[in-house]
């Protein structure tokens, strides 16, 4: 049996493209297979667990919890809180500036105050009644026209904040840079304070102590004196001594070289110095030095010099002398030398009253000079810390006009009044003298000892002396003492006579130094200490007798 078939163009073709048909079919049915198993499956699964809501934080303020909830459903919650984020922004940077001008410590209290009641206004808003029931109650919806109210008070407040910033920022930045400016200052100069009362107390202990090379040029002195007794034999006693006709001068120490400076310098600059006797007292430890070294080295020019220990004036006891009887005393000596390290440290200007020389007897031989000397009308008393520059015969010359003692004021505008040297506290002090007299300066006087012993001064100086055992009328040195017992029959001399405070004050003009008859270098920075100031120690050193063996062989480096 015959089939007919119908042929076609190409031959082949046909059954190629009923494969590819077939082949496509197969993959769109099998994607469609695999999409709907895929629908299937999802919609299983949210309808066996169905999508429960967000959980918010269970503790914490409500208002964190309506954030959430505005941020996910309602848009007007998501404005309240941005405007409620403005306002606290706002308030803490209110609160910093308030801060900041409370530390600066500014005079602009109203601008302060203005601070933080904008503070507190930001603060409060919200807790409004109005608001904080209608925008702030947890779960209700917000209401529009509150909220645009609450947003034109916050934005009122806002820009208050920000002129008040911006008027302030500049002027708080400069107040802060002042501020750190003034605690700098503040530290330094705590520190300067500290270092200026380390200073003090370095200059007293240097002061107060016994340089080595001074030392040694005593120790060689008394050597010479055992090594070569036949050589320093006491010499008889010199009409000269009592001669009131000659120029006499009384120095009271117990320093070898600045005696032999003093003299020195006397001598060198006097005009007739063969008519120039020197009375020098020391202490017995001393004695034998002072002796051996003006047998060493003889004064020039024929000036006589009497050396004695203060030891030989049978008068100075402590039954007649206030100082001495009370140097016995357990208290005072407690006082003075009793050496405590919490003390010393604490206070120089404590330390400064304790210096024990200001009991030195040495130091208040001046008030018994017509008692050392009965036979002399005149006498110049004269420190161991002076340099005499001028002839000083002119000074017996000056009509004291009945008066005790010849010296140069100090005083000059408020300073170096009485009022700075005694108590007027004290009723004994405020009834008899004047706190406006003006001070004068001892280490360079003239004494009167005719007018003197007609005056009785010792006899006031011991009734004074006497009433200040526990140092409540004046604290300390002889000065005090000088001022009450001298205070009516004192000469002022021309200040050109005395020049003072080369030991302590670096200012003092050169031309003023060198018209003074008499330079004083009164203070701590004595011109024999390495701590003298180099701009005035020259004017001692030259007269330095540095010819002499021990000056050499004690190394003073001058």
């Amino acid at each position: 049996m015959a089939v007919a078939v119908r042929g076609t163009r190409g031959g082949g073709s046909g059954g190629i493209n009923g494969g590819l048909r077939t082949f496509f079919s197969y993959r769109i049915f099998i994607s469609a297979m695999f999409t709907l198993l895929f629908l299937a499956t999802f919609s299983i699964l949210f309808s066996s667990h169905p999508r429960q809501q967000p959980l918010l934080p269970s503790s914490g303020n409500a208002y964190v919890q309506r954030t959430f909830l505005a941020i996910k459903s309602d848009p007007l919650k998501t404005r309240l809180d941005l405007i409620y984020k403005q306002a606290n922004d706002h308030m803490t940077l209110v609160n910093a500036y308030a801060a900041y001008a409370r530390k600066l410590k500014l005079d602009i209290s109203k601008q302060l105050r203005m601070f933080d009641e904008l503070a507190k206004n930001l603060t409060d808003l919200p807790m409004k009644p109005s608001y904080k029931s209608l925008l702030f109650e947890p779960g209700s919806p917000v209401d529009e026209d509150v909220l645009r109210q609450f947003e034109k008070e916050v934005k009122d407040k806002v820009k208050v904040a920000r002129l008040m910033i911006a008027e302030s920022k500049e002027s708080y930045d400069n107040q802060m840079k002042i501020q750190k400016l003034k605690d700098t200052i503040f530290a330094v100069n705590e520190l300067l304070i500290k270092a200026k009362k380390n200073g003090a107390f370095a200059s007293l202990i240097s002061a107060k102590s016994v340089p080595k090379s001074l030392h040694c040029l005593a120790m060689r002195l008394v050597e010479e004196r055992v090594a070569h007794p036949e050589k320093y034999k006491e010499e008889g006693y010199k009409a000269e001594f009592e001669d009131p006709s000659l120029y006499h001068y009384a120095i009271f120490s117990d320093n070898v070289l600045a005696v032999s400076v003093v003299i020195r310098s006397v001598v060198k600059n006097a005009e007739e110095p063969w008519k120039h006797v020197f009375h020098v007292v020391t202490d017995r430890m001393n004695i034998a030095a002072m002796k051996v070294w003006f047998r060493m080295r003889p004064v020039e020019g024929g000036a006589y010099v009497e050396i004695k220990a203060m030891e030989e004036y049978s008068f100075l006891t402590s039954s007649y002398v206030p100082v001495l009887r009370q140097l016995e005393n357990a208290n005072m000596q407690k006082f003075y030398f009793e050496n405590r390290a919490e003390n010393a440290t604490k206070d120089a200007i404590n330390m400064k009253f304790r210096n024990p020389k200001y009991l030195c007897m040495l130091n208040h031989l001046r008030f018994y000079l017509p008692e050392m000397y009965p036979k002399l009308h005149k006498i110049l008393f004269l420190d161991d810390d002076v340099v005499v520059q001028k002839d000083l015969t002119g000074l017996w010359k000056v009509d004291l006009d009945g008066k005790v003692n010849g010296a140069v004021e100090t005083c000059f505008g408020s300073f170096h009044r009485y009022a700075q040297y005694l108590n007027f506290s004290h009723p004994l002090i405020k009834e008899r003298f004047n706190p406006k007299a003006c001070a004068w300066a001892f280490g360079m006087n003239i004494f009167d000892l005719d007018a003197w012993r007609q005056e009785k001064c010792t006899e006031h100086y011991h009734y004074w002396q006497n009433l200040n055992e526990d140092r409540t009328l004046w604290k300390l040195g002889t000065l005090p003492p000088g001022l009450i017992t001298f205070y009516s029959t004192t000469k002022s001399l021309d200040k050109s006579w005395h020049v003072l405070g080369l030991g302590y004050n670096p200012s003092i003009s050169m031309d003023e130094i060198s018209n003074a008859a008499v330079i004083h270098y009164n203070g701590n920075m004595k011109p024999w200490l390495d701590i003298a100031m180099n701009q005035y120690k020259n004017l001692w050193t030259k007269y330095v007798d540095n010819d002499m063996e021990f000056v050499q062989t004690c190394n003073f480096g001058l």
